[in-house]
Order: structure tokens, then C-alpha cells, then sequence
């Protein structure tokens, strides 16, 4: 079992930067990929990034340059740096726990409650 808390959302104006974390109970952190992925209003969950357990690392094309996954195994838990933000990066970031370290939000059996980002314009 995994419990997974996320922190570190926030309003922040274009251009600027947020880092959030992701806090993973249990003992099992490291053979997990890690992921995050984000639901803005009226749309669906959309991967962003996954780190996976052996450190391979992948991004969606629209944060590619700007958003950097890391994890700290022994702290258990995992960050995205989101720098150069923009308006359309606005939804509520969920971080998911996994064995697989794809893109499909099915493959994550592990989710947090979320935390909500706002960039303003």
C-alpha cells in the first residue's frame, strides 16, 4: 500500500515557477515509477512527466524544456520543477504511483488528492 500527499501548488504569474512535491508512504517507494499528471477544468487527466524506477525519465511534448521530474529515494519522495509557466499549465497536479512507468493514467494504482496550480496571465 501507498499513500502518496502532494504539495507546493499555488497562483504564480506567467513566467514564473513552482516546485511541487510528493510525499509516499510505505516501503516500496523506489521500485515504484513515479508520475504526474494534471486535470485542468472540462478536460481530462493528461500525463506530464514519469520518472521511473531505474531513473528513466519522460515528459509531454508541451512542458518539454520547462518542467524537470526528480526523486529522492531516500526521502520517498518525488518533485516537478515547473519553470516558465503558462496559463494553459492552470489545473489541479495529482502525482501517481506505479510499477509500469507509462503514460496511461490506468497503469498507476497509487493516486494523491492533488494540488491545485493557477498561473495568471
Amino acid at each position: 500500500q501507498v499513500q502518496l500527499v502532494e504539495s507546493g501548488g499555488g497562483l504564480v504569474q506567467a513566467g514564473g515557477s513552482l516546485r511541487l512535491s510528493c510525499a509516499a508512504s510505505g516501503r516500496t517507494f523506489s521500485s515504484h515509477s513515479m508520475a504526474w499528471f494534471r486535470q485542468a477544468p472540462g478536460k481530462e487527466r493528461e500525463f506530464v512527466a514519469v520518472i521511473t524506477w531505474s531513473g528513466n525519465i519522460y515528459y509531454t511534448d508541451s512542458v518539454k524544456g520547462r518542467f524537470t521530474i526528480s526523486r529522492d529515494n531516500a526521502k520517498n519522495t518525488v518533485y516537478l520543477q515547473m519553470n516558465n509557466l503558462k496559463p494553459e499549465d492552470t489545473a489541479v497536479y495529482h502525482c501517481a504511483a506505479g510499477y509500469r512507468g507509462t503514460y496511461y493514467s490506468s497503469d498507476y494504482g497509487y493516486w494523491g488528492q492533488g494540488t491545485q496550480v493557477t498561473v495568471s496571465s
